[in-house]
């Protein structure tokens, strides 16, 4: 029978090591994902401007809930419209890894306001003072947040 020789150590190391490089590539953080020029983010952008209007789900007014409800339909996605309590009921909670990736719904004043993700730093939402908007989470609206939503999925 015929031997067959070892690796040298000092190859075997490399191998090894070129092995779990190469296993924490694969788990590196990838970069959130960006609004850029997706149709949701086109869509928030057309109303924005638009006054508040309690109880109002667009074309030329809206209150929070019926603005996020527009946006979503107007992409073929359809939720119930609702309130923003309901609304918060009726979605899977966004993960850690998760929350401030765009199109999630961000809640905030015990569940009586609501707005779309834009990023980490801010949110397209019905403001009762401005109307539809672009808002900075911090400093005034991020103590106030109760939860985030997953973006929804269901598309008919």
């Amino acid at each position: 029978m015929r031997k067959v020789s070892a690796l040298p150590a000092a190859a075997l190391l490399l191998l090894i090591a070129a092995a779990r490089t190469h296993a924490f590539q694969d788990k590196a953080p990838q970069p959130e994902a960006s609004a850029g020029d997706s149709p949701l983010k086109a869509t928030m952008d057309r109303y924005l401007g638009k006054p508040y209007v309690w109880g109002a789900s667009g074309l030329k007014s809206f209150d929070c809930s019926g603005f996020v409800w527009r946006v979503f339909s107007d992409n073929g996605i359809y939720l119930k419209r609702t309130t923003a309590r309901k609304l918060y009921m009726s979605l899977p909670k966004a993960t850690t890894e998760e929350t401030w990736k765009f199109g999630n719904i961000v809640f905030f004043d015990n569940l009586k306001h609501c707005g779309i993700v834009c990023n980490r730093e801010s949110f397209y939402h019905a403001e009762s003072s401005k109307g539809i908007n672009q808002s900075r989470f911090k400093p005034y609206w991020k103590p106030k947040i109760v939860g985030v939503r997953q973006f929804p999925l269901t598309q008919n």
